[in-house]
């Protein structure tokens, strides 16, 4: 079987930094469906959300998945609300095992401070309660779409890595 591997969860649990670990462990395409949003239209996701607006991203984010769902053996790297349209899940799922990674909201507050103004739905100016409230209203989303679920909370980008190279392995998905 030679399905994608596919990474959704909140902004800063690690996504691109474990899909990036994972694809060159399992020899796979690294593929991030925000990168190539931001290579179609030339602009940063911020700038996308500033200029345009959410519509116009989540518009483009449909597109993209699609294209990449459409891929095979490649390990995807989803943005953050790529579940808040069902559509994207069901591409997703139909030729991929998707992997939900976690972290607490206080984690996540922390990690994001290291990337203000990085973060179009956050700002320069988040709170831990816009995390936990964001989170929230997420949370069934991701757990609805996710074959798998890794807390990163306490793990290296490496121990993450392993967990799910483990999983791929013990359930006879590679």
């Amino acid at each position: 079987m030679r399905k994608n591997v596919v990474f959704i969860g909140f902004m800063a649990v690690g996504k691109t930094s474990v899909a990036k670990v994972v694809a060159r462990r399992l020899g796979k395409e690294y593929v991030s469906t925000d990168e190539l949003i931001v290579s179609k239209v030339n602009k940063s996701v911020s700038r996308i959300f500033e200029d345009e607006g959410e519509a116009f991203f989540r518009q483009l984010e449909r597109e993209v998945v699609k294209e990449t769902s459409q891929m095979r053996n490649v390990v995807i790297d989803c943005g953050g609300g790529v579940i808040l349209c069902e559509e994207n899940v069901k591409a997703l799922k139909s030729n991929g095992i998707i992997f939900f990674l976690y972290a607490t909201p206080e984690t996540i507050f922390e990690r994001g401070l290291n990337e203000l103004g990085a973060r179009p739905l956050l700002g320069n100016t988040f709170t831990i309660e816009d995390v936990k409230r964001l989170l929230a209203r997420r949370m069934p989303l991701y757990l609805d779409a996710a074959d798998y679920i890794v807390d990163t909370t306490e793990c290296s980008v490496e121990v993450v890595a392993d967990k799910i190279v483990n999983v791929l392995k013990g359930d006879g998905i590679l």
